[in-house]
């Protein structure tokens, strides 16, 4: 350690004696070896200490931003030319949305899908249900009453005719629609589709073009499509088979009515009047199920189908959204970075908007020594290069907490708002910003 240490002392003696010797402080040698008298070294004098801090800044406005899409997409039509002035919520360009636009048909249709079904659970069995099952319960309690009282011929009689009249009623069931509903349907599928085969035609023949989706024939093709869908389900459901509950129904009176007549042709036991009596039990409750409507359990569950596919349509719409970029506040569209036709991809910038009624002057040349002396409203003057004679009052606006390493210095960003505006001011110009 010594080693070190001495040698570094002598060192620092020798610059120290050297400095003194160059400042005076060291008493002069005469050419006899006198020394001079004291009084005539001189004395150093110390630098004015500095009266502000001058900092070089930039003009920027007081409100800008870099807006991008939410979703990526190719740019299909551009609404506003840069340095256009646009209002808050004025579209600015749109994205190619023929998927988002099927997308939002889709979730459209299930939710009415899922609505109509809510509607049935909640509305109840319908009247002509209900009274089929009042029906079955009296054929049950008829049955009953005849086993118990034993087999009339009149009663056979009635047990036949019940038998054939609901026989009569599945077959109806299958005999479809009327001649005239019939020819009626047929004549609206028929139009339907020859409405979607001319819009097909004209579809085809721009079908080759970047912005088909754009086009009136991709609207005119997708509603002549709706609208063929839809005749043709309608058309169906005339021609369907009935609904499977109903026929179900049907086929158990007619079993039922079978049943009757087979019991009345022979002899009753205590066994066959037990199974009559548990058959009255069943129409019974099936009748009360009816009346009473569907469970709050089902209706929940229905409902909850409901709140799902409203919220995909919002999914699907809010998808549709995302393929137009809408200002978000007034202002004057400064850049532009796509062309109609290109890729822009989500997050990235493609517009730069800014309000240019009003500027502000930031800086990021202050360190760490200048800003302690820097705060909120001090009064700062202001001179711009690109503008000579220019000189505007201004006041602090914000000194941003954290700082940033530049060039190996810690330095922090200020914040200036000048008290009046000039309009031949532009964005980037260089501003010196002299603060207290």
């Amino acid at each position: 350690m010594k080693k070190i240490v001495l040698p570094a002392l002598g060192l620092a003696l020798v610059l120290i004696i050297a400095v003194l010797f160059v400042l005076g402080s060291v008493p002069a040698f005469g050419e006899k070896g006198e020394v001079a008298n004291a009084s005539e070294a001189a004395t150093p004098t110390l630098p004015p200490a500095p009266r502000g801090v001058v900092a070089e800044g930039v003009v920027v406005p007081e409100r800008h931003a870099a807006l991008s899409m939410a979703a990526g997409g190719v740019v299909a039509e551009i609404l506003v030319e840069e340095g256009a002035t646009v209002e808050a919520g004025q579209p600015i360009l749109r994205l190619q949305d023929a998927h988002q636009r099927a997308a939002v048909a889709e979730a459209r249709a299930a939710l009415a899908s899922v609505e109509a079904q809510y509607a049935n659970l909640e509305a109840g069995a319908r009247s002509q249900e209900i009274a089929a099952a009042e029906a079955g319960l009296e054929g049950a309690r008829a049955r009953l009453a005849r086993l118990q009282e034993g087999a009339r011929p009149e009663g056979i009689a009635a047990a036949e005719a019940a038998l054939q009249a609901a026989q009569a009623t599945l077959d109806r069931l299958y005999e479809g629609p009327d001649e005239q509903a019939r020819i009626a349907a047929e004549a609206e599928l028929a139009n339907a589709e020859a409405v979607l085969q001319q819009a097909q035609a004209a579809y085809d023949v721009v079908a080759g073009r970047d912005d088909v989706g754009m086009l009136p024939e991709s609207l005119q093709l997708q509603q002549a499509t709706n609208a063929y869908e839809a005749t043709r389900a309608r058309y169906d459901a005339l021609f369907d088979e009935p609904e499977a509950h109903v026929v179900a129904g049907a086929r158990a009176q007619i079993k039922e009515a079978q049943a009757t007549l087979e019991l009345l042709r022979k002899p009753v036991t205590a066994n066959e009047i037990d199974e009559a009596e548990a058959m009255v039990r069943q129409a019974e409750a099936e009748r009360d199920l009816l009346q009473a409507g569907a469970r709050s359990e089902d209706l929940d569950a229905a409902a909850a189908a409901v709140d799902q596919a409203r919220a995909a349509v919002q999914q699907a719409e809010a998808g549709l959204a995302d393929t137009e970029l809408r200002a978000p506040f007034s202002g004057t569209l400064a850049r532009l970075y796509v062309k109609v036709g290109e890729l822009a991809a989500p997050g990235a910038p493609v517009v730069v908007l800014a309000d240019l009624s009003s500027w502000q002057i930031e800086t990021d040349d202050l360190t760490e020594l200048d800003v302690v002396s820097v705060a909120e409203g001090d009064e700062v003057a202001l001179t711009f290069d690109a503008i000579p004679g220019l000189a505007l009052p201004g006041q602090v606006l914000r000194v941003k907490p954290m700082g940033e390493e530049k060039l190996g210095d810690v330095t922090y960003t200020v914040v200036v708002v000048p008290h009046e505006q000039d309009s031949r001011l532009k964005w980037g110009m260089t501003a010196v910003v002299t603060l207290p």
